[in-house]
């Protein structure tokens, strides 16, 4: 039985042969009977609670954990065996690679649900999750450049050189792109102090529309008259703008006036009458109607009420209807609506006295 162990095939005796295999096949042996009542028992508890969390961690179990254990229990079975130099050096290579490999796996992943996790806690996570993809690609850079140059170091090389390489490039090309840093940096403002959001109504300058997409660089709004506005973050960062999805009622002033030739019982009926017109319609709240003054040509009044509704049509709805309830009601009490014009009085005792 010795001299059977002892025999060699391709410089390892029969021995080391065998424990390489026994490795390999006690691994896969440990690792199903771990999926099996370990791990599948955690998933289907998992499924039962209303936390994410543990549905990720059995993912990344699954997708990261388990492969990474397979590709260990080949390494040392191999790294049991006698193998030429450049062989062993090779295993070393694949080995940390995978490692790598894998760990920045779980790293970009576990950023990413960070993220949701942090999202979903937010109303309209829909549209943020979208705005969200400009950052987790630069994140997934960050982490996988970080991880190539641990790779390289773990080589033997010297990264010393590259990461000073890299910071002086760096200088270069923030100094070459300042603007589209700026914008980049005006994207995690948008992000994170969320002045807007995608399908948010805004207003900017003489400019007003839908947001439809919110990029590293540039945000685009489809504007009222249909064609799609592209600035830049840092314009909008910058700018005054206002933003008509948060409003949660509109405040409506508008004034009147009607001739001088209107009566004292009429002219005191108005702020009523409006005021009754007002209240008896849905969505509206009453604040005030009061004469407001003499006008050159006109007795004025000024009102003023709320629309208990942000959308835009249903404003005009109701306003539409009020000025034409205004309109009716002061054409059934006689009572005129005032317009630019001059009324000329002449004495007519006095022109004749001058005449003789």
């Amino acid at each position: 039985m010795n001299y059977i162990l002892k025999q060699q095939y391709w410089g390892n005796t029969v021995y080391q042969w065998a424990i390489s295999v026994a490795i390999v096949f006690g691994a896969i042996l440990a690792i199903r009977l771990f999926k099996y009542f370990v791990l599948k028992r955690v998933k289907s508890w998992s499924v039962k609670t209303s936390s994410t969390w543990d549905d990720f961690i059995v993912e990344i179990l699954e997708g990261s954990a388990l492969p990474l254990l397979y590709i260990t229990a080949i390494y040392f079975s191999l790294v049991n065996l006698s193998l030429p130099p450049s062989a062993d050096k090779l295993i070393d290579a694949a080995f940390m690679v995978a490692i790598t490999y894998f760990v920045l796996k779980v790293l970009s992943a576990t950023f990413k649900k960070f993220i949701h996790s942090y999202i979903h806690k937010e109303e309209d996570s829909e549209s943020k999750e979208k705005q969200a993809a400009g950052l987790l690609v630069i994140a997934n850079i960050f982490i996988w450049m970080m991880g190539v140059i641990f790779l390289i170091d773990n080589f033997g090389y010297n990264v010393t050189t590259l990461i000073a390489g890299l910071g002086v490039g760096g200088i270069a090309i923030a100094l070459a792109a300042q603007t589209v840093l700026g914008d980049l940096f005006s994207y995690f403002v948008i992000f994170f102090d969320r002045p807007f959001r995608i399908g948010d109504f805004i207003a900017v300058g003489d400019k007003s529309g839908v947001i439809e997409y919110i990029g590293i660089k540039t945000t685009r709004i489809r504007t009222l008259s249909g064609e799609q506005l592209v600035c830049s973050n840092t314009d909008l960062t910058n700018s005054r703008l206002h933003n008509f999805k948060v409003m949660e009622k509109r405040r409506v002033l508008f004034s009147l006036g009607v001739t001088y030739q209107t009566g004292y019982e009429q002219l005191a009926s108005i702020p009523d009458l409006v005021k009754e017109i007002i209240t008896s319609k849905d969505k509206v709240q009453f604040d005030r109607a009061h004469f407001s003054g003499y006008g050159d040509f006109s007795l004025n009044f000024e009102f003023v009420y709320f629309v208990l509704d942000p959308n835009y049509n249903v404003y005009m709805d109701i306003q539409q209807d009020i000025y034409l309830n205004i309109f009716k009601e002061f054409e059934s009490c006689g009572i005129e609506f005032a317009y630019p014009t001059q009324t000329v009085f002449f004495n007519k005792e006095k022109t004749l006295t001058e005449s003789e």
